[in-house]
């Protein structure tokens, strides 16, 4: 059975039909083209002519154009539509031209930035010129690290290389920062929240640093499509920046399906759990043979639907190792086996995180199902894009899971096909991040009393640093005076500099992956179920101050979730923004977090049963951060309905609600904001509703809430009052059993006192 064969059997599958809430199918697009431009270099048009290339599509006519202008671009179009082409014509056309120029190329992962480095070579070797491309990252090794210092023409690398590898050596790189003609950064809309404002000021070090060495470069940008890709790269680059988006490219027939799995206990509103339903959709799809790629929310989701397929394939009688996953904590060399599994086809199925959202050529793949919403209709249409990359018909199953955002997505399928993409948004004036990057910048280069890092508090920054003993002024310049390496402090990715391995004590304590800071107290506290590559394995101990976690494999039939606790403290009101006849009252200010795990929950697999329970002991972890919060109404008291613990269940089930619609409206991760009810707050003593950014210092997200909260509160509303559960489920206010019996009745009626939109 091939994939058209596929198509037609699920057509006619009335189980499978009757469990979709749309069927969507765009109609293959022609490709539009434009001759070669009369200034291309006769080579290069010989070279692109052997690989079959007869013309430009549009977007890379214009891009070539605007960029020999010498204009800052971003390319927007979408995936496997010929970005790279757009900015390499350019780049080795000048090269062509001037021997000394060089290029910067930053891609957001190191695994992207080996990709793309093969068809940068491969363009160098058919010219026969001594064009030399390197990647330079934490892998390449010292005695190649020289000579690309010294004859690198093109410098691939991603931003955490280039903000502690690069930039704080600049005197090593002295070469390539005088003759710097071009910085391309591709997959920007990867840029946002934490790690677009820790770009953006990366970009202010290089651009400091450029000017220093006498070179001035040109930025060259490409994105996937988003809402505002040209605010966003004007943001991130503080330069004027010309949009390319007139998307020449073909594309193949895509058939795109939004799939509800069952209700199994209608008064609870309860539905198959995402996973169980991913595998019995894959039962249909693994037999035709068909090249799948999985996209899961996160990393235990990756590995128990491994795990599960993996048995599925041998009950199946296919070999399992054509099942793989693939995700963040795996080794380089482990996913690069993976990457060249997929691209000669002796991998099948691919269970992956986001990871493998962007432009890594993994070759031609039939078929692209989401377990689970992605959280944001652009990372959607990423993740779908990875599918028919080679103009063939392709097949994009999105599976939802019970989440509110999910249930809303799903049973709105209009919001999503017919609404731009988010909107991008970085906060590159973050004062924990400023502040960082003011460190690093002042270690690269002595700062100069009149010298702006960013607008208008520059020298009161320098100055706060000087009274610190950081710096030390003098004759009008401030000099780097701690024997600290700063850059080696800053994390461009998490609000923690520091990751936790994990070893593995009984083969010979070989480290296995790692996590980040954050998520290790949650995922391989003392006791936990780690699993990698589907293998179980429990965790020892959790080293906190070595940052080290020691596992060693075992075979059980769970896994665990951690239980976290948060405590909330409001230090500063910085606006107060509620109408004379709102009934309730909105803040926005600075507050103190502190999170800490406090203990497990033992998850049976396969039925996801909840089978025991037990204790962790690990420190506190405290932000702060940025807050918007509702104090909602007294006389809610005098309501004879609401008693304390009912106006609790109620403001429990409106949270839950809030915690994931938010993303639908800020471009965010649902993991990147957190919602806190209280039925008293310290603070005030009323019933409030906490939503803060989870990063130090914040980064934005809940200032752009603060802006548009009745819209989110009203499509909270109308998402519980329309859920067909009876008392609350995992879709609207959360589990019956946890929101309590009034969670769903006295969400209602605490939101229909607010005065919201129609």
């Amino acid at each position: 059975m091939n994939l058209e064969q596929l198509i037609d059997y699920l057509a006619n599958d009335s189980e499978f039909q009757k469990r979709l809430t749309k069927w969507l199918v765009f109609d293959a697009r022609t490709a539009r083209h434009k001759p070669f431009p009369d200034d291309l270099n006769p080579n290069l048009m010989s070279i692109l002519k052997q690989k079959g290339i007869e013309e430009l599509f549009t977007h890379q006519y214009d891009a070539y154009n605007a960029i020999r202008q010498g204009k800052h671009v971003v390319v927007v179009t979408p995936t496997a539509s010929g970005k790279t082409l757009s900015y390499n014509l350019p780049v080795f056309e000048d090269m062509l031209l001037n021997r000394e120029t060089r290029a910067l190329y930053l891609f957001p992962t190191k695994a992207l930035s080996q990709d793309q480095v093969n068809e940068t070579q491969d363009l160098a070797a058919r010219l026969d010129k001594d064009i030399k491309t390197f990647t330079f990252d934490g892998d390449t090794p010292v005695n190649i690290r020289r000579t690309i210092r010294s004859a690198g023409h093109i410098v691939v690398t991603n931003p955490d290389m280039l903000h502690q590898g690069i930039l704080p050596h600049h005197t090593l790189w002295i070469k390539l920062f005088e003759n710097l003609r071009y910085v391309v950064i591709d997959e920007i809309h990867a840029y946002r929240g934490v790690f677009g404002s820790h770009l953006s000021n990366v970009v202010r070090r290089l651009k400091r640093i450029c000017r220093f060495y006498g070179s001035d470069p040109q930025f060259i940008c490409s994105s996937a499509t988003i809402a505002n890709p040209q605010e966003l790269v004007e943001n991130i680059l503080e330069e004027n920046v010309t949009l390319i988006d007139n998307n020449g490219a073909p594309s193949g027939k895509k058939h795109f399906l939004f799939y509800n799995p069952p209700i199994v206990n209608a008064e609870l509103g309860l539905r198959r759990g995402v996973v169980n339903e991913t595998r019995q959709i894959m039962r249909k799809l693994i037999p035709t043979g068909a090249q799948v790629i999985i996209f899961a929310r996160s990393r235990q989701r990756v590995e128990l639907l491994v795990t599960y397929l993996r048995t599925l394939a041998q009950q199946l009688k296919m070999d399992p190792d054509k099942i793989q996953g693939y995700r963040g904590g795996y080794l380089p060399k482990q996913r690069r086996i993976i990457e060249k599994g997929l691209k000669n086809s002796q991998i099948q199925v691919v269970v992956s995180t986001n990871a493998l959202e962007l432009g890594i050529d993994i070759g031609q793949l039939d078929v692209s199902l989401m377990a689970g919403y992605p959280g944001s209709i652009a990372s959607a249409w990423q993740q779908s894009g990875r599918a028919g990359r080679r103009r063939s018909t392709s097949l994009t199953i999105l599976v939802a899971s019970s989440s509110p955002l999910d249930q809303y997505i799903i049973e709105h399928p209009s919001y999503f096909f017919e609404r731009n993409p988010e909107t991008a948004h970085i906060d590159n004036n973050n004062l924990p991040i400023l502040m960082s990057h003011l460190k690093c910048a002042s270690f690269e280069l002595p700062f100069k009393e009149e010298e702006i890092f960013t607008q208008d508090i520059t020298g009161q920054l320098l100055d706060f640093l000087a009274e610190e003993r950081v710096l030390r002024k003098t004759d009008g310049k401030y000099f780097w005076m701690q024997d600290i390496y700063p850059a080696d402090e800053v994390s461009l990715r998490n609000a923690a500099p520091e990751n936790v391995v994990i070893i593995d004590t009984h083969a010979n304590k070989q480290v296995i992956g790692e996590v980040d800071l954050f998520s290790a107290p949650e995922m391989v506290h003392t006791e936990a179920i780690y699993f990698h590559q589907s293998i179980q394995y429990f965790v020892d101990q959790l080293d906190w101050d070595e940052r080290k976690a020691y596992v060693h494999k075992v075979n059980v039939d769970h896994y665990t979730d951690a239980i976290t606790k948060t405590d909330l403290k409001v230090l500063d009101v910085l606006q107060e923004g509620s109408e004379t006849d709102d009934p309730f009252q909105k803040f926005f200010g600075e507050v103190a977090v502190s999170r800490v795990t406090t203990g497990y929950k033992k998850i049976k697999l396969h039925t996801h049963e909840n089978i025991g329970m037990g204790r962790v002991y690990l420190p506190e972890m405290e932000i702060q951060t940025n807050a918007l919060w509702w104090e909602f109404p007294d006389q809610l008291r005098s309501d004879p309905y609401f008693t304390e613990s009912i106006i609790g269940e109620g403001l429990r089930g409106i949270a839950h609600a809030l915690q994931n619609l938010t993303p639908l409206y800020i471009m965010c991760d649902v993991s990147d904001i957190a919602v806190v009810p209280m039925v008293r707050a310290p603070f005030s003593q009323k019933p409030t509703i906490y939503v803060y950014d989870k990063y130090q210092g914040g980064i934005g997200l809940s200032k752009k809430l603060f802006n548009i909260d009745k819209h989110v509160l009203d499509a909270a509303r109308n998402h519980i009052e329309t859920c067909p559960c009876g008392q609350g489920c995992p879709s609207c206010t959360g589990p019956a059993m946890e929101g309590g019996l009034f969670g769903k009745s006295s969400a209602v009626k605490i939101l229909k006192t607010l005065k919201l939109q129609d």
